[in-house]
């Protein structure tokens, strides 16, 4: 998991020609940096096409659409102090399925519309958090493409869907408004539901935020059945997880670690913090990773019909002299059976 409890945040890279260093402005709630890669002169640029790849995925709508057998996937590059890593060119990557490197038919780095689940811990632990927790929801909901969608699940001790699909904030607001913290924390019958409930969503490009201060301890579904679920969903899941230092149970003291779990099979992210005052900041910075993410799409060589897992990774291909960088995309899908 990743501790945040500082969000002083500068950028470290050493001064190479190909990074230039773009501060986002500072914000009330300091805003993430970033950092932007050049690409060079005779890269395709981003927004650019080729007869061979066809044109980039967006659309007049900024709608990523699905096609065929088309794998869609999400990456996220940053620098190894989580610093997100923007301007680079389709050329810049390589994705691999299995052993074969595959053709990227299509790259976009745009911010193109998302279907975004919130889901909430309204258990009794979290009345002393949960103005900050509503808070945090609603500048992470207002921060959005206006093209984005939205639902709200809240779990307690069950989990709840209070408020389905919208492209309005103000319907958000007005359900988290009824929110009255009790029970007991059903966190994995939450995402199970909000993963469920993704399968109504509008756009490809989809994912989970999740913000709890502590284990499960109330549900019906396992964890490994919920990572499984995960892995098909095609949904990144990103999460927040307040824990504390004393916490008198198991399942409170390994919540971030089940969180981070989660995330890390849909190639999201997930964040440890002990204050609930960093939660607002820390909503922007998801929200400001998702904004960041580039999305490639390939079709299989060998469009399996096998109903198996297949593995893929990304390989970055830099000039010499670039610090090393990192990459987040899931690690795999489940390919349609016959």
């Amino acid at each position: 998991m990743k501790a945040s409890p500082d969000f002083s945040l500068t950028p470290f890279l050493p001064a190479v020609a190909f990074l230039l260093f773009a501060l986002l402005p500072a914000q009330a709630q300091n805003s993430l940096d970033e950092v932007h890669v050049a690409p060079r002169s005779d890269l395709e640029s981003v927004s650019g096409s080729s007869p061979s790849t066809g044109p980039p995925l967006r659309s007049a709508g900024g709608v990523i659409k699905k096609t065929v057998d088309l794998v869609l996937v999400p990456v996220t590059i940053t620098d190894t102090r989580d610093h997100p890593i923007i301007g680079l060119a389709k050329d810049n990557f390589q994705l691999f399925e299995g052993k074969k490197r595959q053709q990227i038919a299509r790259f976009s780095d745009e911010d193109t519309a998302v279907s975004l689940g919130i889901v909430l811990d309204v258990s009794s632990s979290m009345s002393s958090k949960m103005e900050r927790a509503t808070e945090a929801m609603l500048d992470f909901c207002r921060l959005a493409n206006p093209q984005d969608e939205f639902f709200l699940i809240t779990f307690a001790n069950q989990a709840e869907l209070l408020q389905d699909f919208t492209t309005r904030t103000d319907d958000i607001q007005a359900k988290l408004l009824t929110v009255v913290p009790k029970g007991s924390t059903a966190l994995l019958d939450a995402v199970y539901l909000g993963l469920s409930h993704m399968r109504q969503a509008r756009y490809d490009r989809r994912a989970l935020f999740i913000i709890s201060d502590g284990g499960d301890n109330h549900s019906r579904y396992t964890e490994g059945e919920v990572k499984s679920m995960a892995r098909e969903a095609g949904v990144t899941i990103y999460s927040i997880a307040m824990f504390d230092r004393n916490a008198p149970t198991r399942e409170e003291i390994f919540g971030p670690v089940l969180l981070e779990d989660i995330a890390d099979v849909t190639g999201g992210n997930s964040y440890a913090v002990e204050s609930p005052n960093v939660l607002p900041a820390l909503a922007e910075r998801v929200s400001d990773e998702l904004r960041r993410q580039y999305v490639l799409a390939y079709r299989p060589q060998e469009t399996p019909k096998d109903g198996k897992w297949h593995h893929i990774r990304i390989k970055l291909t830099l000039p010499r002299g670039i610090p090393p960088l990192l990459v987040r995309a899931k690690p795999g899908y489940y390919a349609p059976a016959r």
